[in-house]
């Protein structure tokens, strides 16, 4: 495993050593960006305060968020010359600490939408960190540590509310559907690492009240569980040299075919933890637009008043 320019174990390109070797690579503070966009998950309900964030930026770029507590979601639309009706939850991650805005979220979902797809960037909350970076590296590498054999039993997990918040964001977005010219029976949802895992929680909890349409499982943990004949189709992509989540076979998708759930899997040679939408002179640079023919291919992309 590998160090790497970004806050790597944590949510840009995973590398559990950076922690152990002194912490993660320098993160600058930020104010926060304005995200005029952006619009409260529960309305007047909506929990939380935006003053308890402290943004971040890494290698000059890219934004990243922790100590979320009040959830919003941001519409991103595609030009409506070329949308599709589709839409898609997009889910950062961060290991439930952390949120890789501008490298899983405001990116992707500009990705999503060049391609007709609107996207809805989640803001979930996340588990408190020490407002002070330097702690917060540390207490967040030793968090991470912890459970980074089971992550889908761990307490990063289990005492996140982004299921929750997950499971109303597409509420919220199959019920503001007319508005933005969405049909609701196909809004999925599609997440990166903790993002992934939250997808996860969201399309295969039992208790969810309506199930996503479709996942977009982006390297996230591939362990077993109960797979429902209700499930929504899946897309699984992960590196097979993924730091974080260590080669494991794919015992969710197998979950799945046994399920008679469709399921279509892309392990990538290389690409590490991370990858975002691809890492430059490696297959992982097609993630979108395979993701988009999956979804063309399983007929999310059609419209209902297409010939």
């Amino acid at each position: 495993m590998k160090k790497t320019a970004l806050f790597a174990a944590i949510a840009l390109m995973v590398a559990a050593p950076a922690f152990a070797q002194g912490g993660p690579p320098a993160s600058v503070p930020v104010a926060a960006p304005a995200e005029a966009d952006a619009i409260p998950l529960y309305g007047d309900k909506t929990p939380g305060s935006g003053a308890s964030e402290n943004w971040v930026k890494f290698g000059g770029t890219s934004l990243a968020v922790r100590n979320v507590t009040r959830p919003t979601i941001t519409p991103v639309l595609p030009d409506p010359a070329k949308a599709t009706g589709a839409a898609v939850v997009v889910a950062p991650g961060g290991a439930f600490m952390l949120l890789a805005m501008d490298h899983e979220g405001w990116a992707v979902a500009r990705a999503l939408a060049d391609r007709g797809i609107a996207a809805f960037v989640l803001k979930y909350r996340l588990n408190p960190t020490p407002k002070d970076e330097a702690e917060a590296g540390k207490f967040m590498g030793q968090a991470l540590m912890k459970e980074v054999g089971h992550p889908m039993t761990g307490e990063l997990l289990g005492k996140s509310m982004a299921p929750a918040d997950g499971k109303t964001a597409i509420a919220w977005v199959r019920a503001n559907a007319a508005r933005y010219g969405i049909d609701p029976a196909r809004v999925g949802m599609m997440g990166f690492s903790a993002g992934a895992m939250t997808t996860r929680r969201v399309g295969l909890d039992a208790d969810t009240p309506s199930r996503p349409a479709f996942l977009g499982y982006i390297y996230g943990p591939q362990d077993a569980e109960p797979v429902s004949a209700d499930a929504p189709p899946m897309f699984n992509a992960i590196a097979l040299n993924d730091s974080l989540f260590p080669n494991k076979g794919f015992p969710i998708a197998q979950a799945y075919l046994e399920a008679k759930r469709p399921v279509e899997i892309h392990g990538y040679q290389t690409g590490d933890h991370g990858f975002g939408l691809g890492v430059p002179g490696t297959t992982t640079t097609l993630l979108i637009d395979q993701f988009t023919a999956w979804l063309k291919m399983q007929g999310f992309l059609t419209r209902k008043d297409s010939k």
